[in-house]
């Protein structure tokens, strides 16, 4: 984690100013009415989430020290719902949706909301956070921390949090992750990296989400790079199998500079070197990630083979390779296809690095029918010969299936589009996909006359 720096700590005096100033506040002194304090959340919540957005966006390593700033009791409890919920949501979770660690921030910000003069009203903006965050806490934590409370009123509404209903998992794990869609949109991750081994074990999976999470979406990663370039130089990691994923990780998804890049390919040439089963290891991990949310684009394969040396002749220079031919010339090329089928059967089908090609090729159709419009259906006509020879390469019922999904989901669009049953449109599509999703396999005749029926 990092201080925060200068800049927002001075946005974030000039805003605790503003509102210890504003006739808002003295309104609500005086009243002391829940309107009055809806009327000032109303107004200074909003700058609040701007800042923190900002800092999110930009230096995600400061969150924390920001929202222990706005813990203030100058900010009257503004923004301490949200950043409660932040907290249950940072923490880190185990199979049986129970935290991995305790959770000493989100204490820390439940206590100063129960220590508030503004108490009473904040209470009826946080139940639901506060039973989720019991619910993925252990008994012994929460009655540490009702320890830390001596007001009974307050002390009777936490312990009204702690429901019998999440002792049951899957209460527990639908429970939460209901609760986190309601967050789905908005960014507060943050992480630690580590300093030792010890902390690698401790943070490495935080931190590879941290990351991968980062990487999927469109945020400014300028402030995390001299974290990474410490990372990947820590020579005692070199033996980890958490560290390679780390590695991994920074290759594929994060612009390094030119003497980063040399410590890469450094680091990841000892550990191809010295690391029992690495080859093994890299594509399980690989294939990971292609299953995962996080798109694989062409210029991250590329990124990641212009770090490997290929002077090394193994499995990965081997991949990168073929890869190489693929994003070079286009996987529609015939040349890409025959490098593809030339590296496939040397593989075994049920192989980690044939599944890691077949989940590339499949990207690529995905993504070419995802952003082809309904008006361009004759582009998707000649693609799908390309589909078929991929098809017929992989021979593998996964592959084929997503295909026709992806197939599907498009002729869906089209028939959505061109309803009328004697257009040129609509019967160049029925012929088409008749003809086509027969010889495939993809649906039957009865399938497909069902597809076309005309609907009474």
């Amino acid at each position: 984690m990092e201080a925060l720096a200068p800049q927002y700590q001075e946005h974030l005096n000039q805003l605790k100013a503003a509102l210890q100033e504003s006739e808002i506040l003295q309104n609500y002194l005086e009243s002391e009415e829940e309107q009055d304090f809806k009327t000032m959340a109303e107004a200074f919540e909003p700058h609040l989430q701007e800042l923190y957005e900002t800092v999110a966006n930009h230096h995600p390593l400061q969150l924390v020290a920001l929202e222990n700033a706005l813990l203030d009791p100058g900010f009257e409890g503004m923004f301490l719902p949200r950043i409660l919920g932040y907290s249950v949501l940072r923490g880190e979770i185990d199979s049986n949706y129970k935290y991995k660690r305790p959770q000493d921030h989100f204490k820390d910000i439940l206590l100063t909301i129960c220590n508030s003069a503004n108490f009473e009203l904040i209470k009826q903006r946080i139940g639901q956070t506060v039973q989720i965050g019991f619910a993925l806490s252990s008994d012994i934590w929460l009655t540490n921390l009702l320890e830390q409370v001596s007001n009974k009123r307050i002390k009777n509404f936490l312990l009204a949090q702690k429901q019998d209903k999440y002792r049951d998992l899957a209460v527990r794990k639908q429970s939460y992750e209901n609760y986190s869609r309601q967050f789905a949109n908005q960014n507060f991750q943050s992480c630690d990296f580590p300093t030792n081994l010890a902390e690698l074990k401790i943070y490495s999976s935080a931190l590879k989400n941290f990351l991968l999470y980062r990487a999927h979406r469109k945020f400014d990663n300028s402030s995390l790079l001299p974290h990474l370039s410490q990372l990947i130089k820590k020579e005692e990691f070199y033996t980890e199998a958490e560290f390679l994923e780390l590695l991994m990780i920074t290759g594929m998804f994060y612009d390094l500079p030119k003497e980063d890049q040399k410590a890469f390919t450094k680091a990841f040439d000892h550990i191809r070197a010295h690391m029992d089963m690495f080859s093994e290891k890299f594509f399980r991990f690989l294939l990971n990630i292609y299953q995962s949310e996080v798109e694989i684009s062409p210029e991250i394969d590329k990124r990641m083979s212009a770090l490997i040396n290929k002077t090394v002749k193994d499995e990965i220079t081997s991949y990168y390779q073929m890869m190489d031919i693929i994003h070079t010339k286009g996987y529609v090329h015939e040349d890409s296809i025959e490098a593809a089928r030339n590296y496939y059967e040397q593989h075994k089908g049920v192989s980690a690095e044939n599944e890691c090609l077949r989940e590339s090729i499949f990207g690529y159709c995905e993504a070419f029918l995802n952003n082809l419009d309904e008006a361009s259906y004759h582009d998707y006509f000649d693609i799908n010969k390309v589909f078929v020879s991929y098809i017929n390469v992989f021979y593998n019922q996964k592959f084929n299936q997503n295909i026709k999904d992806i197939s599907l989901k498009y002729i869906q669009r089209l028939l959505a589009k061109y309803t009328d049953k004697r257009g040129k449109d609509y019967q160049d599509i029925k012929k088409f996909v008749t003809t086509t999703f027969l010889d495939l396999g993809f649906k039957t005749e009865k399938e497909l006359n069902e597809l076309f029926k005309t609907k009474r």
